[in-house]
């Protein structure tokens, strides 16, 4: 069976270093485990990575739309691999988890949260993994969208890097081992 894991965020240099794009940033960390570069998946507006990741058939992928935009890209990817909800992975930023901690869940809501609507309505279903990565709240009253779209302040960068292995580790172990295996030892 193959899995499909998907980072979320927003296309192009402008975004790279924000918090919206730990998604992507995660699945930067994936494609270097698994020993590939992305490549344009021309059918799906998408760029991908397929391979192997802790044993498993995985396809890694970004989308090439905005974060708004990401559930007909994930859908095209699922529906041109054959990947059903139950296999599908979106690795996507947290705002009511503290920066650096994880959560992996199936199911739910979207939380506010416009990629995961956007999976949501396009897959007919919420019941798809999310990795959860905590980005915190926004100090003051920053306004959220401000908050998500600037890049990572200086303390938090020096986390970062952990923070994105341990998605990683977190992405491995789901696709290896289980839900409940992984929730026990990421979830805190």
């Amino acid at each position: 069976m193959t899995w499909l894991v998907v980072g979320l965020g927003n296309p192009g240099p402008a975004y790279a270093a924000t918090r919206h794009n730990v998604g992507y940033m995660v699945a930067d960390v994936l494609a270097g485990r698994m020993g590939g570069r992305f490549k344009a998946h021309k059918a799906t507006r998408t760029d991908v990575v397929e391979g192997r990741l802790a044993g498993e058939r995985v396809v890694l992928g970004r989308g090439r739309t905005y974060m708004n935009e990401s559930g007909g890209p994930v859908k095209a990817l699922a529906s041109f691999y054959g990947v059903e909800p139950d296999h599908v992975v979106a690795i996507h930023d947290e705002l009511d988890i503290p920066f650096a901690a994880l959560r992996v869940k199936l199911g739910g809501g979207d939380n506010g949260h416009n990629g995961l609507k956007s999976i949501r309505q396009s897959l007919g279903t919420g019941d798809f993994y999310r990795i959860r990565c905590g980005i915190g709240r926004p100090p003051g009253r920053q306004e959220i969208h401000d908050f998500v779209l600037k890049p990572y302040s200086s303390v938090e960068r020096k986390e970062l890097d952990l923070h994105l292995e341990e998605a990683a580790d977190a992405v491995e172990s789901l696709v290896s081992q289980g839900l409940e295996k992984t929730q026990s030892a990421f979830n805190r």
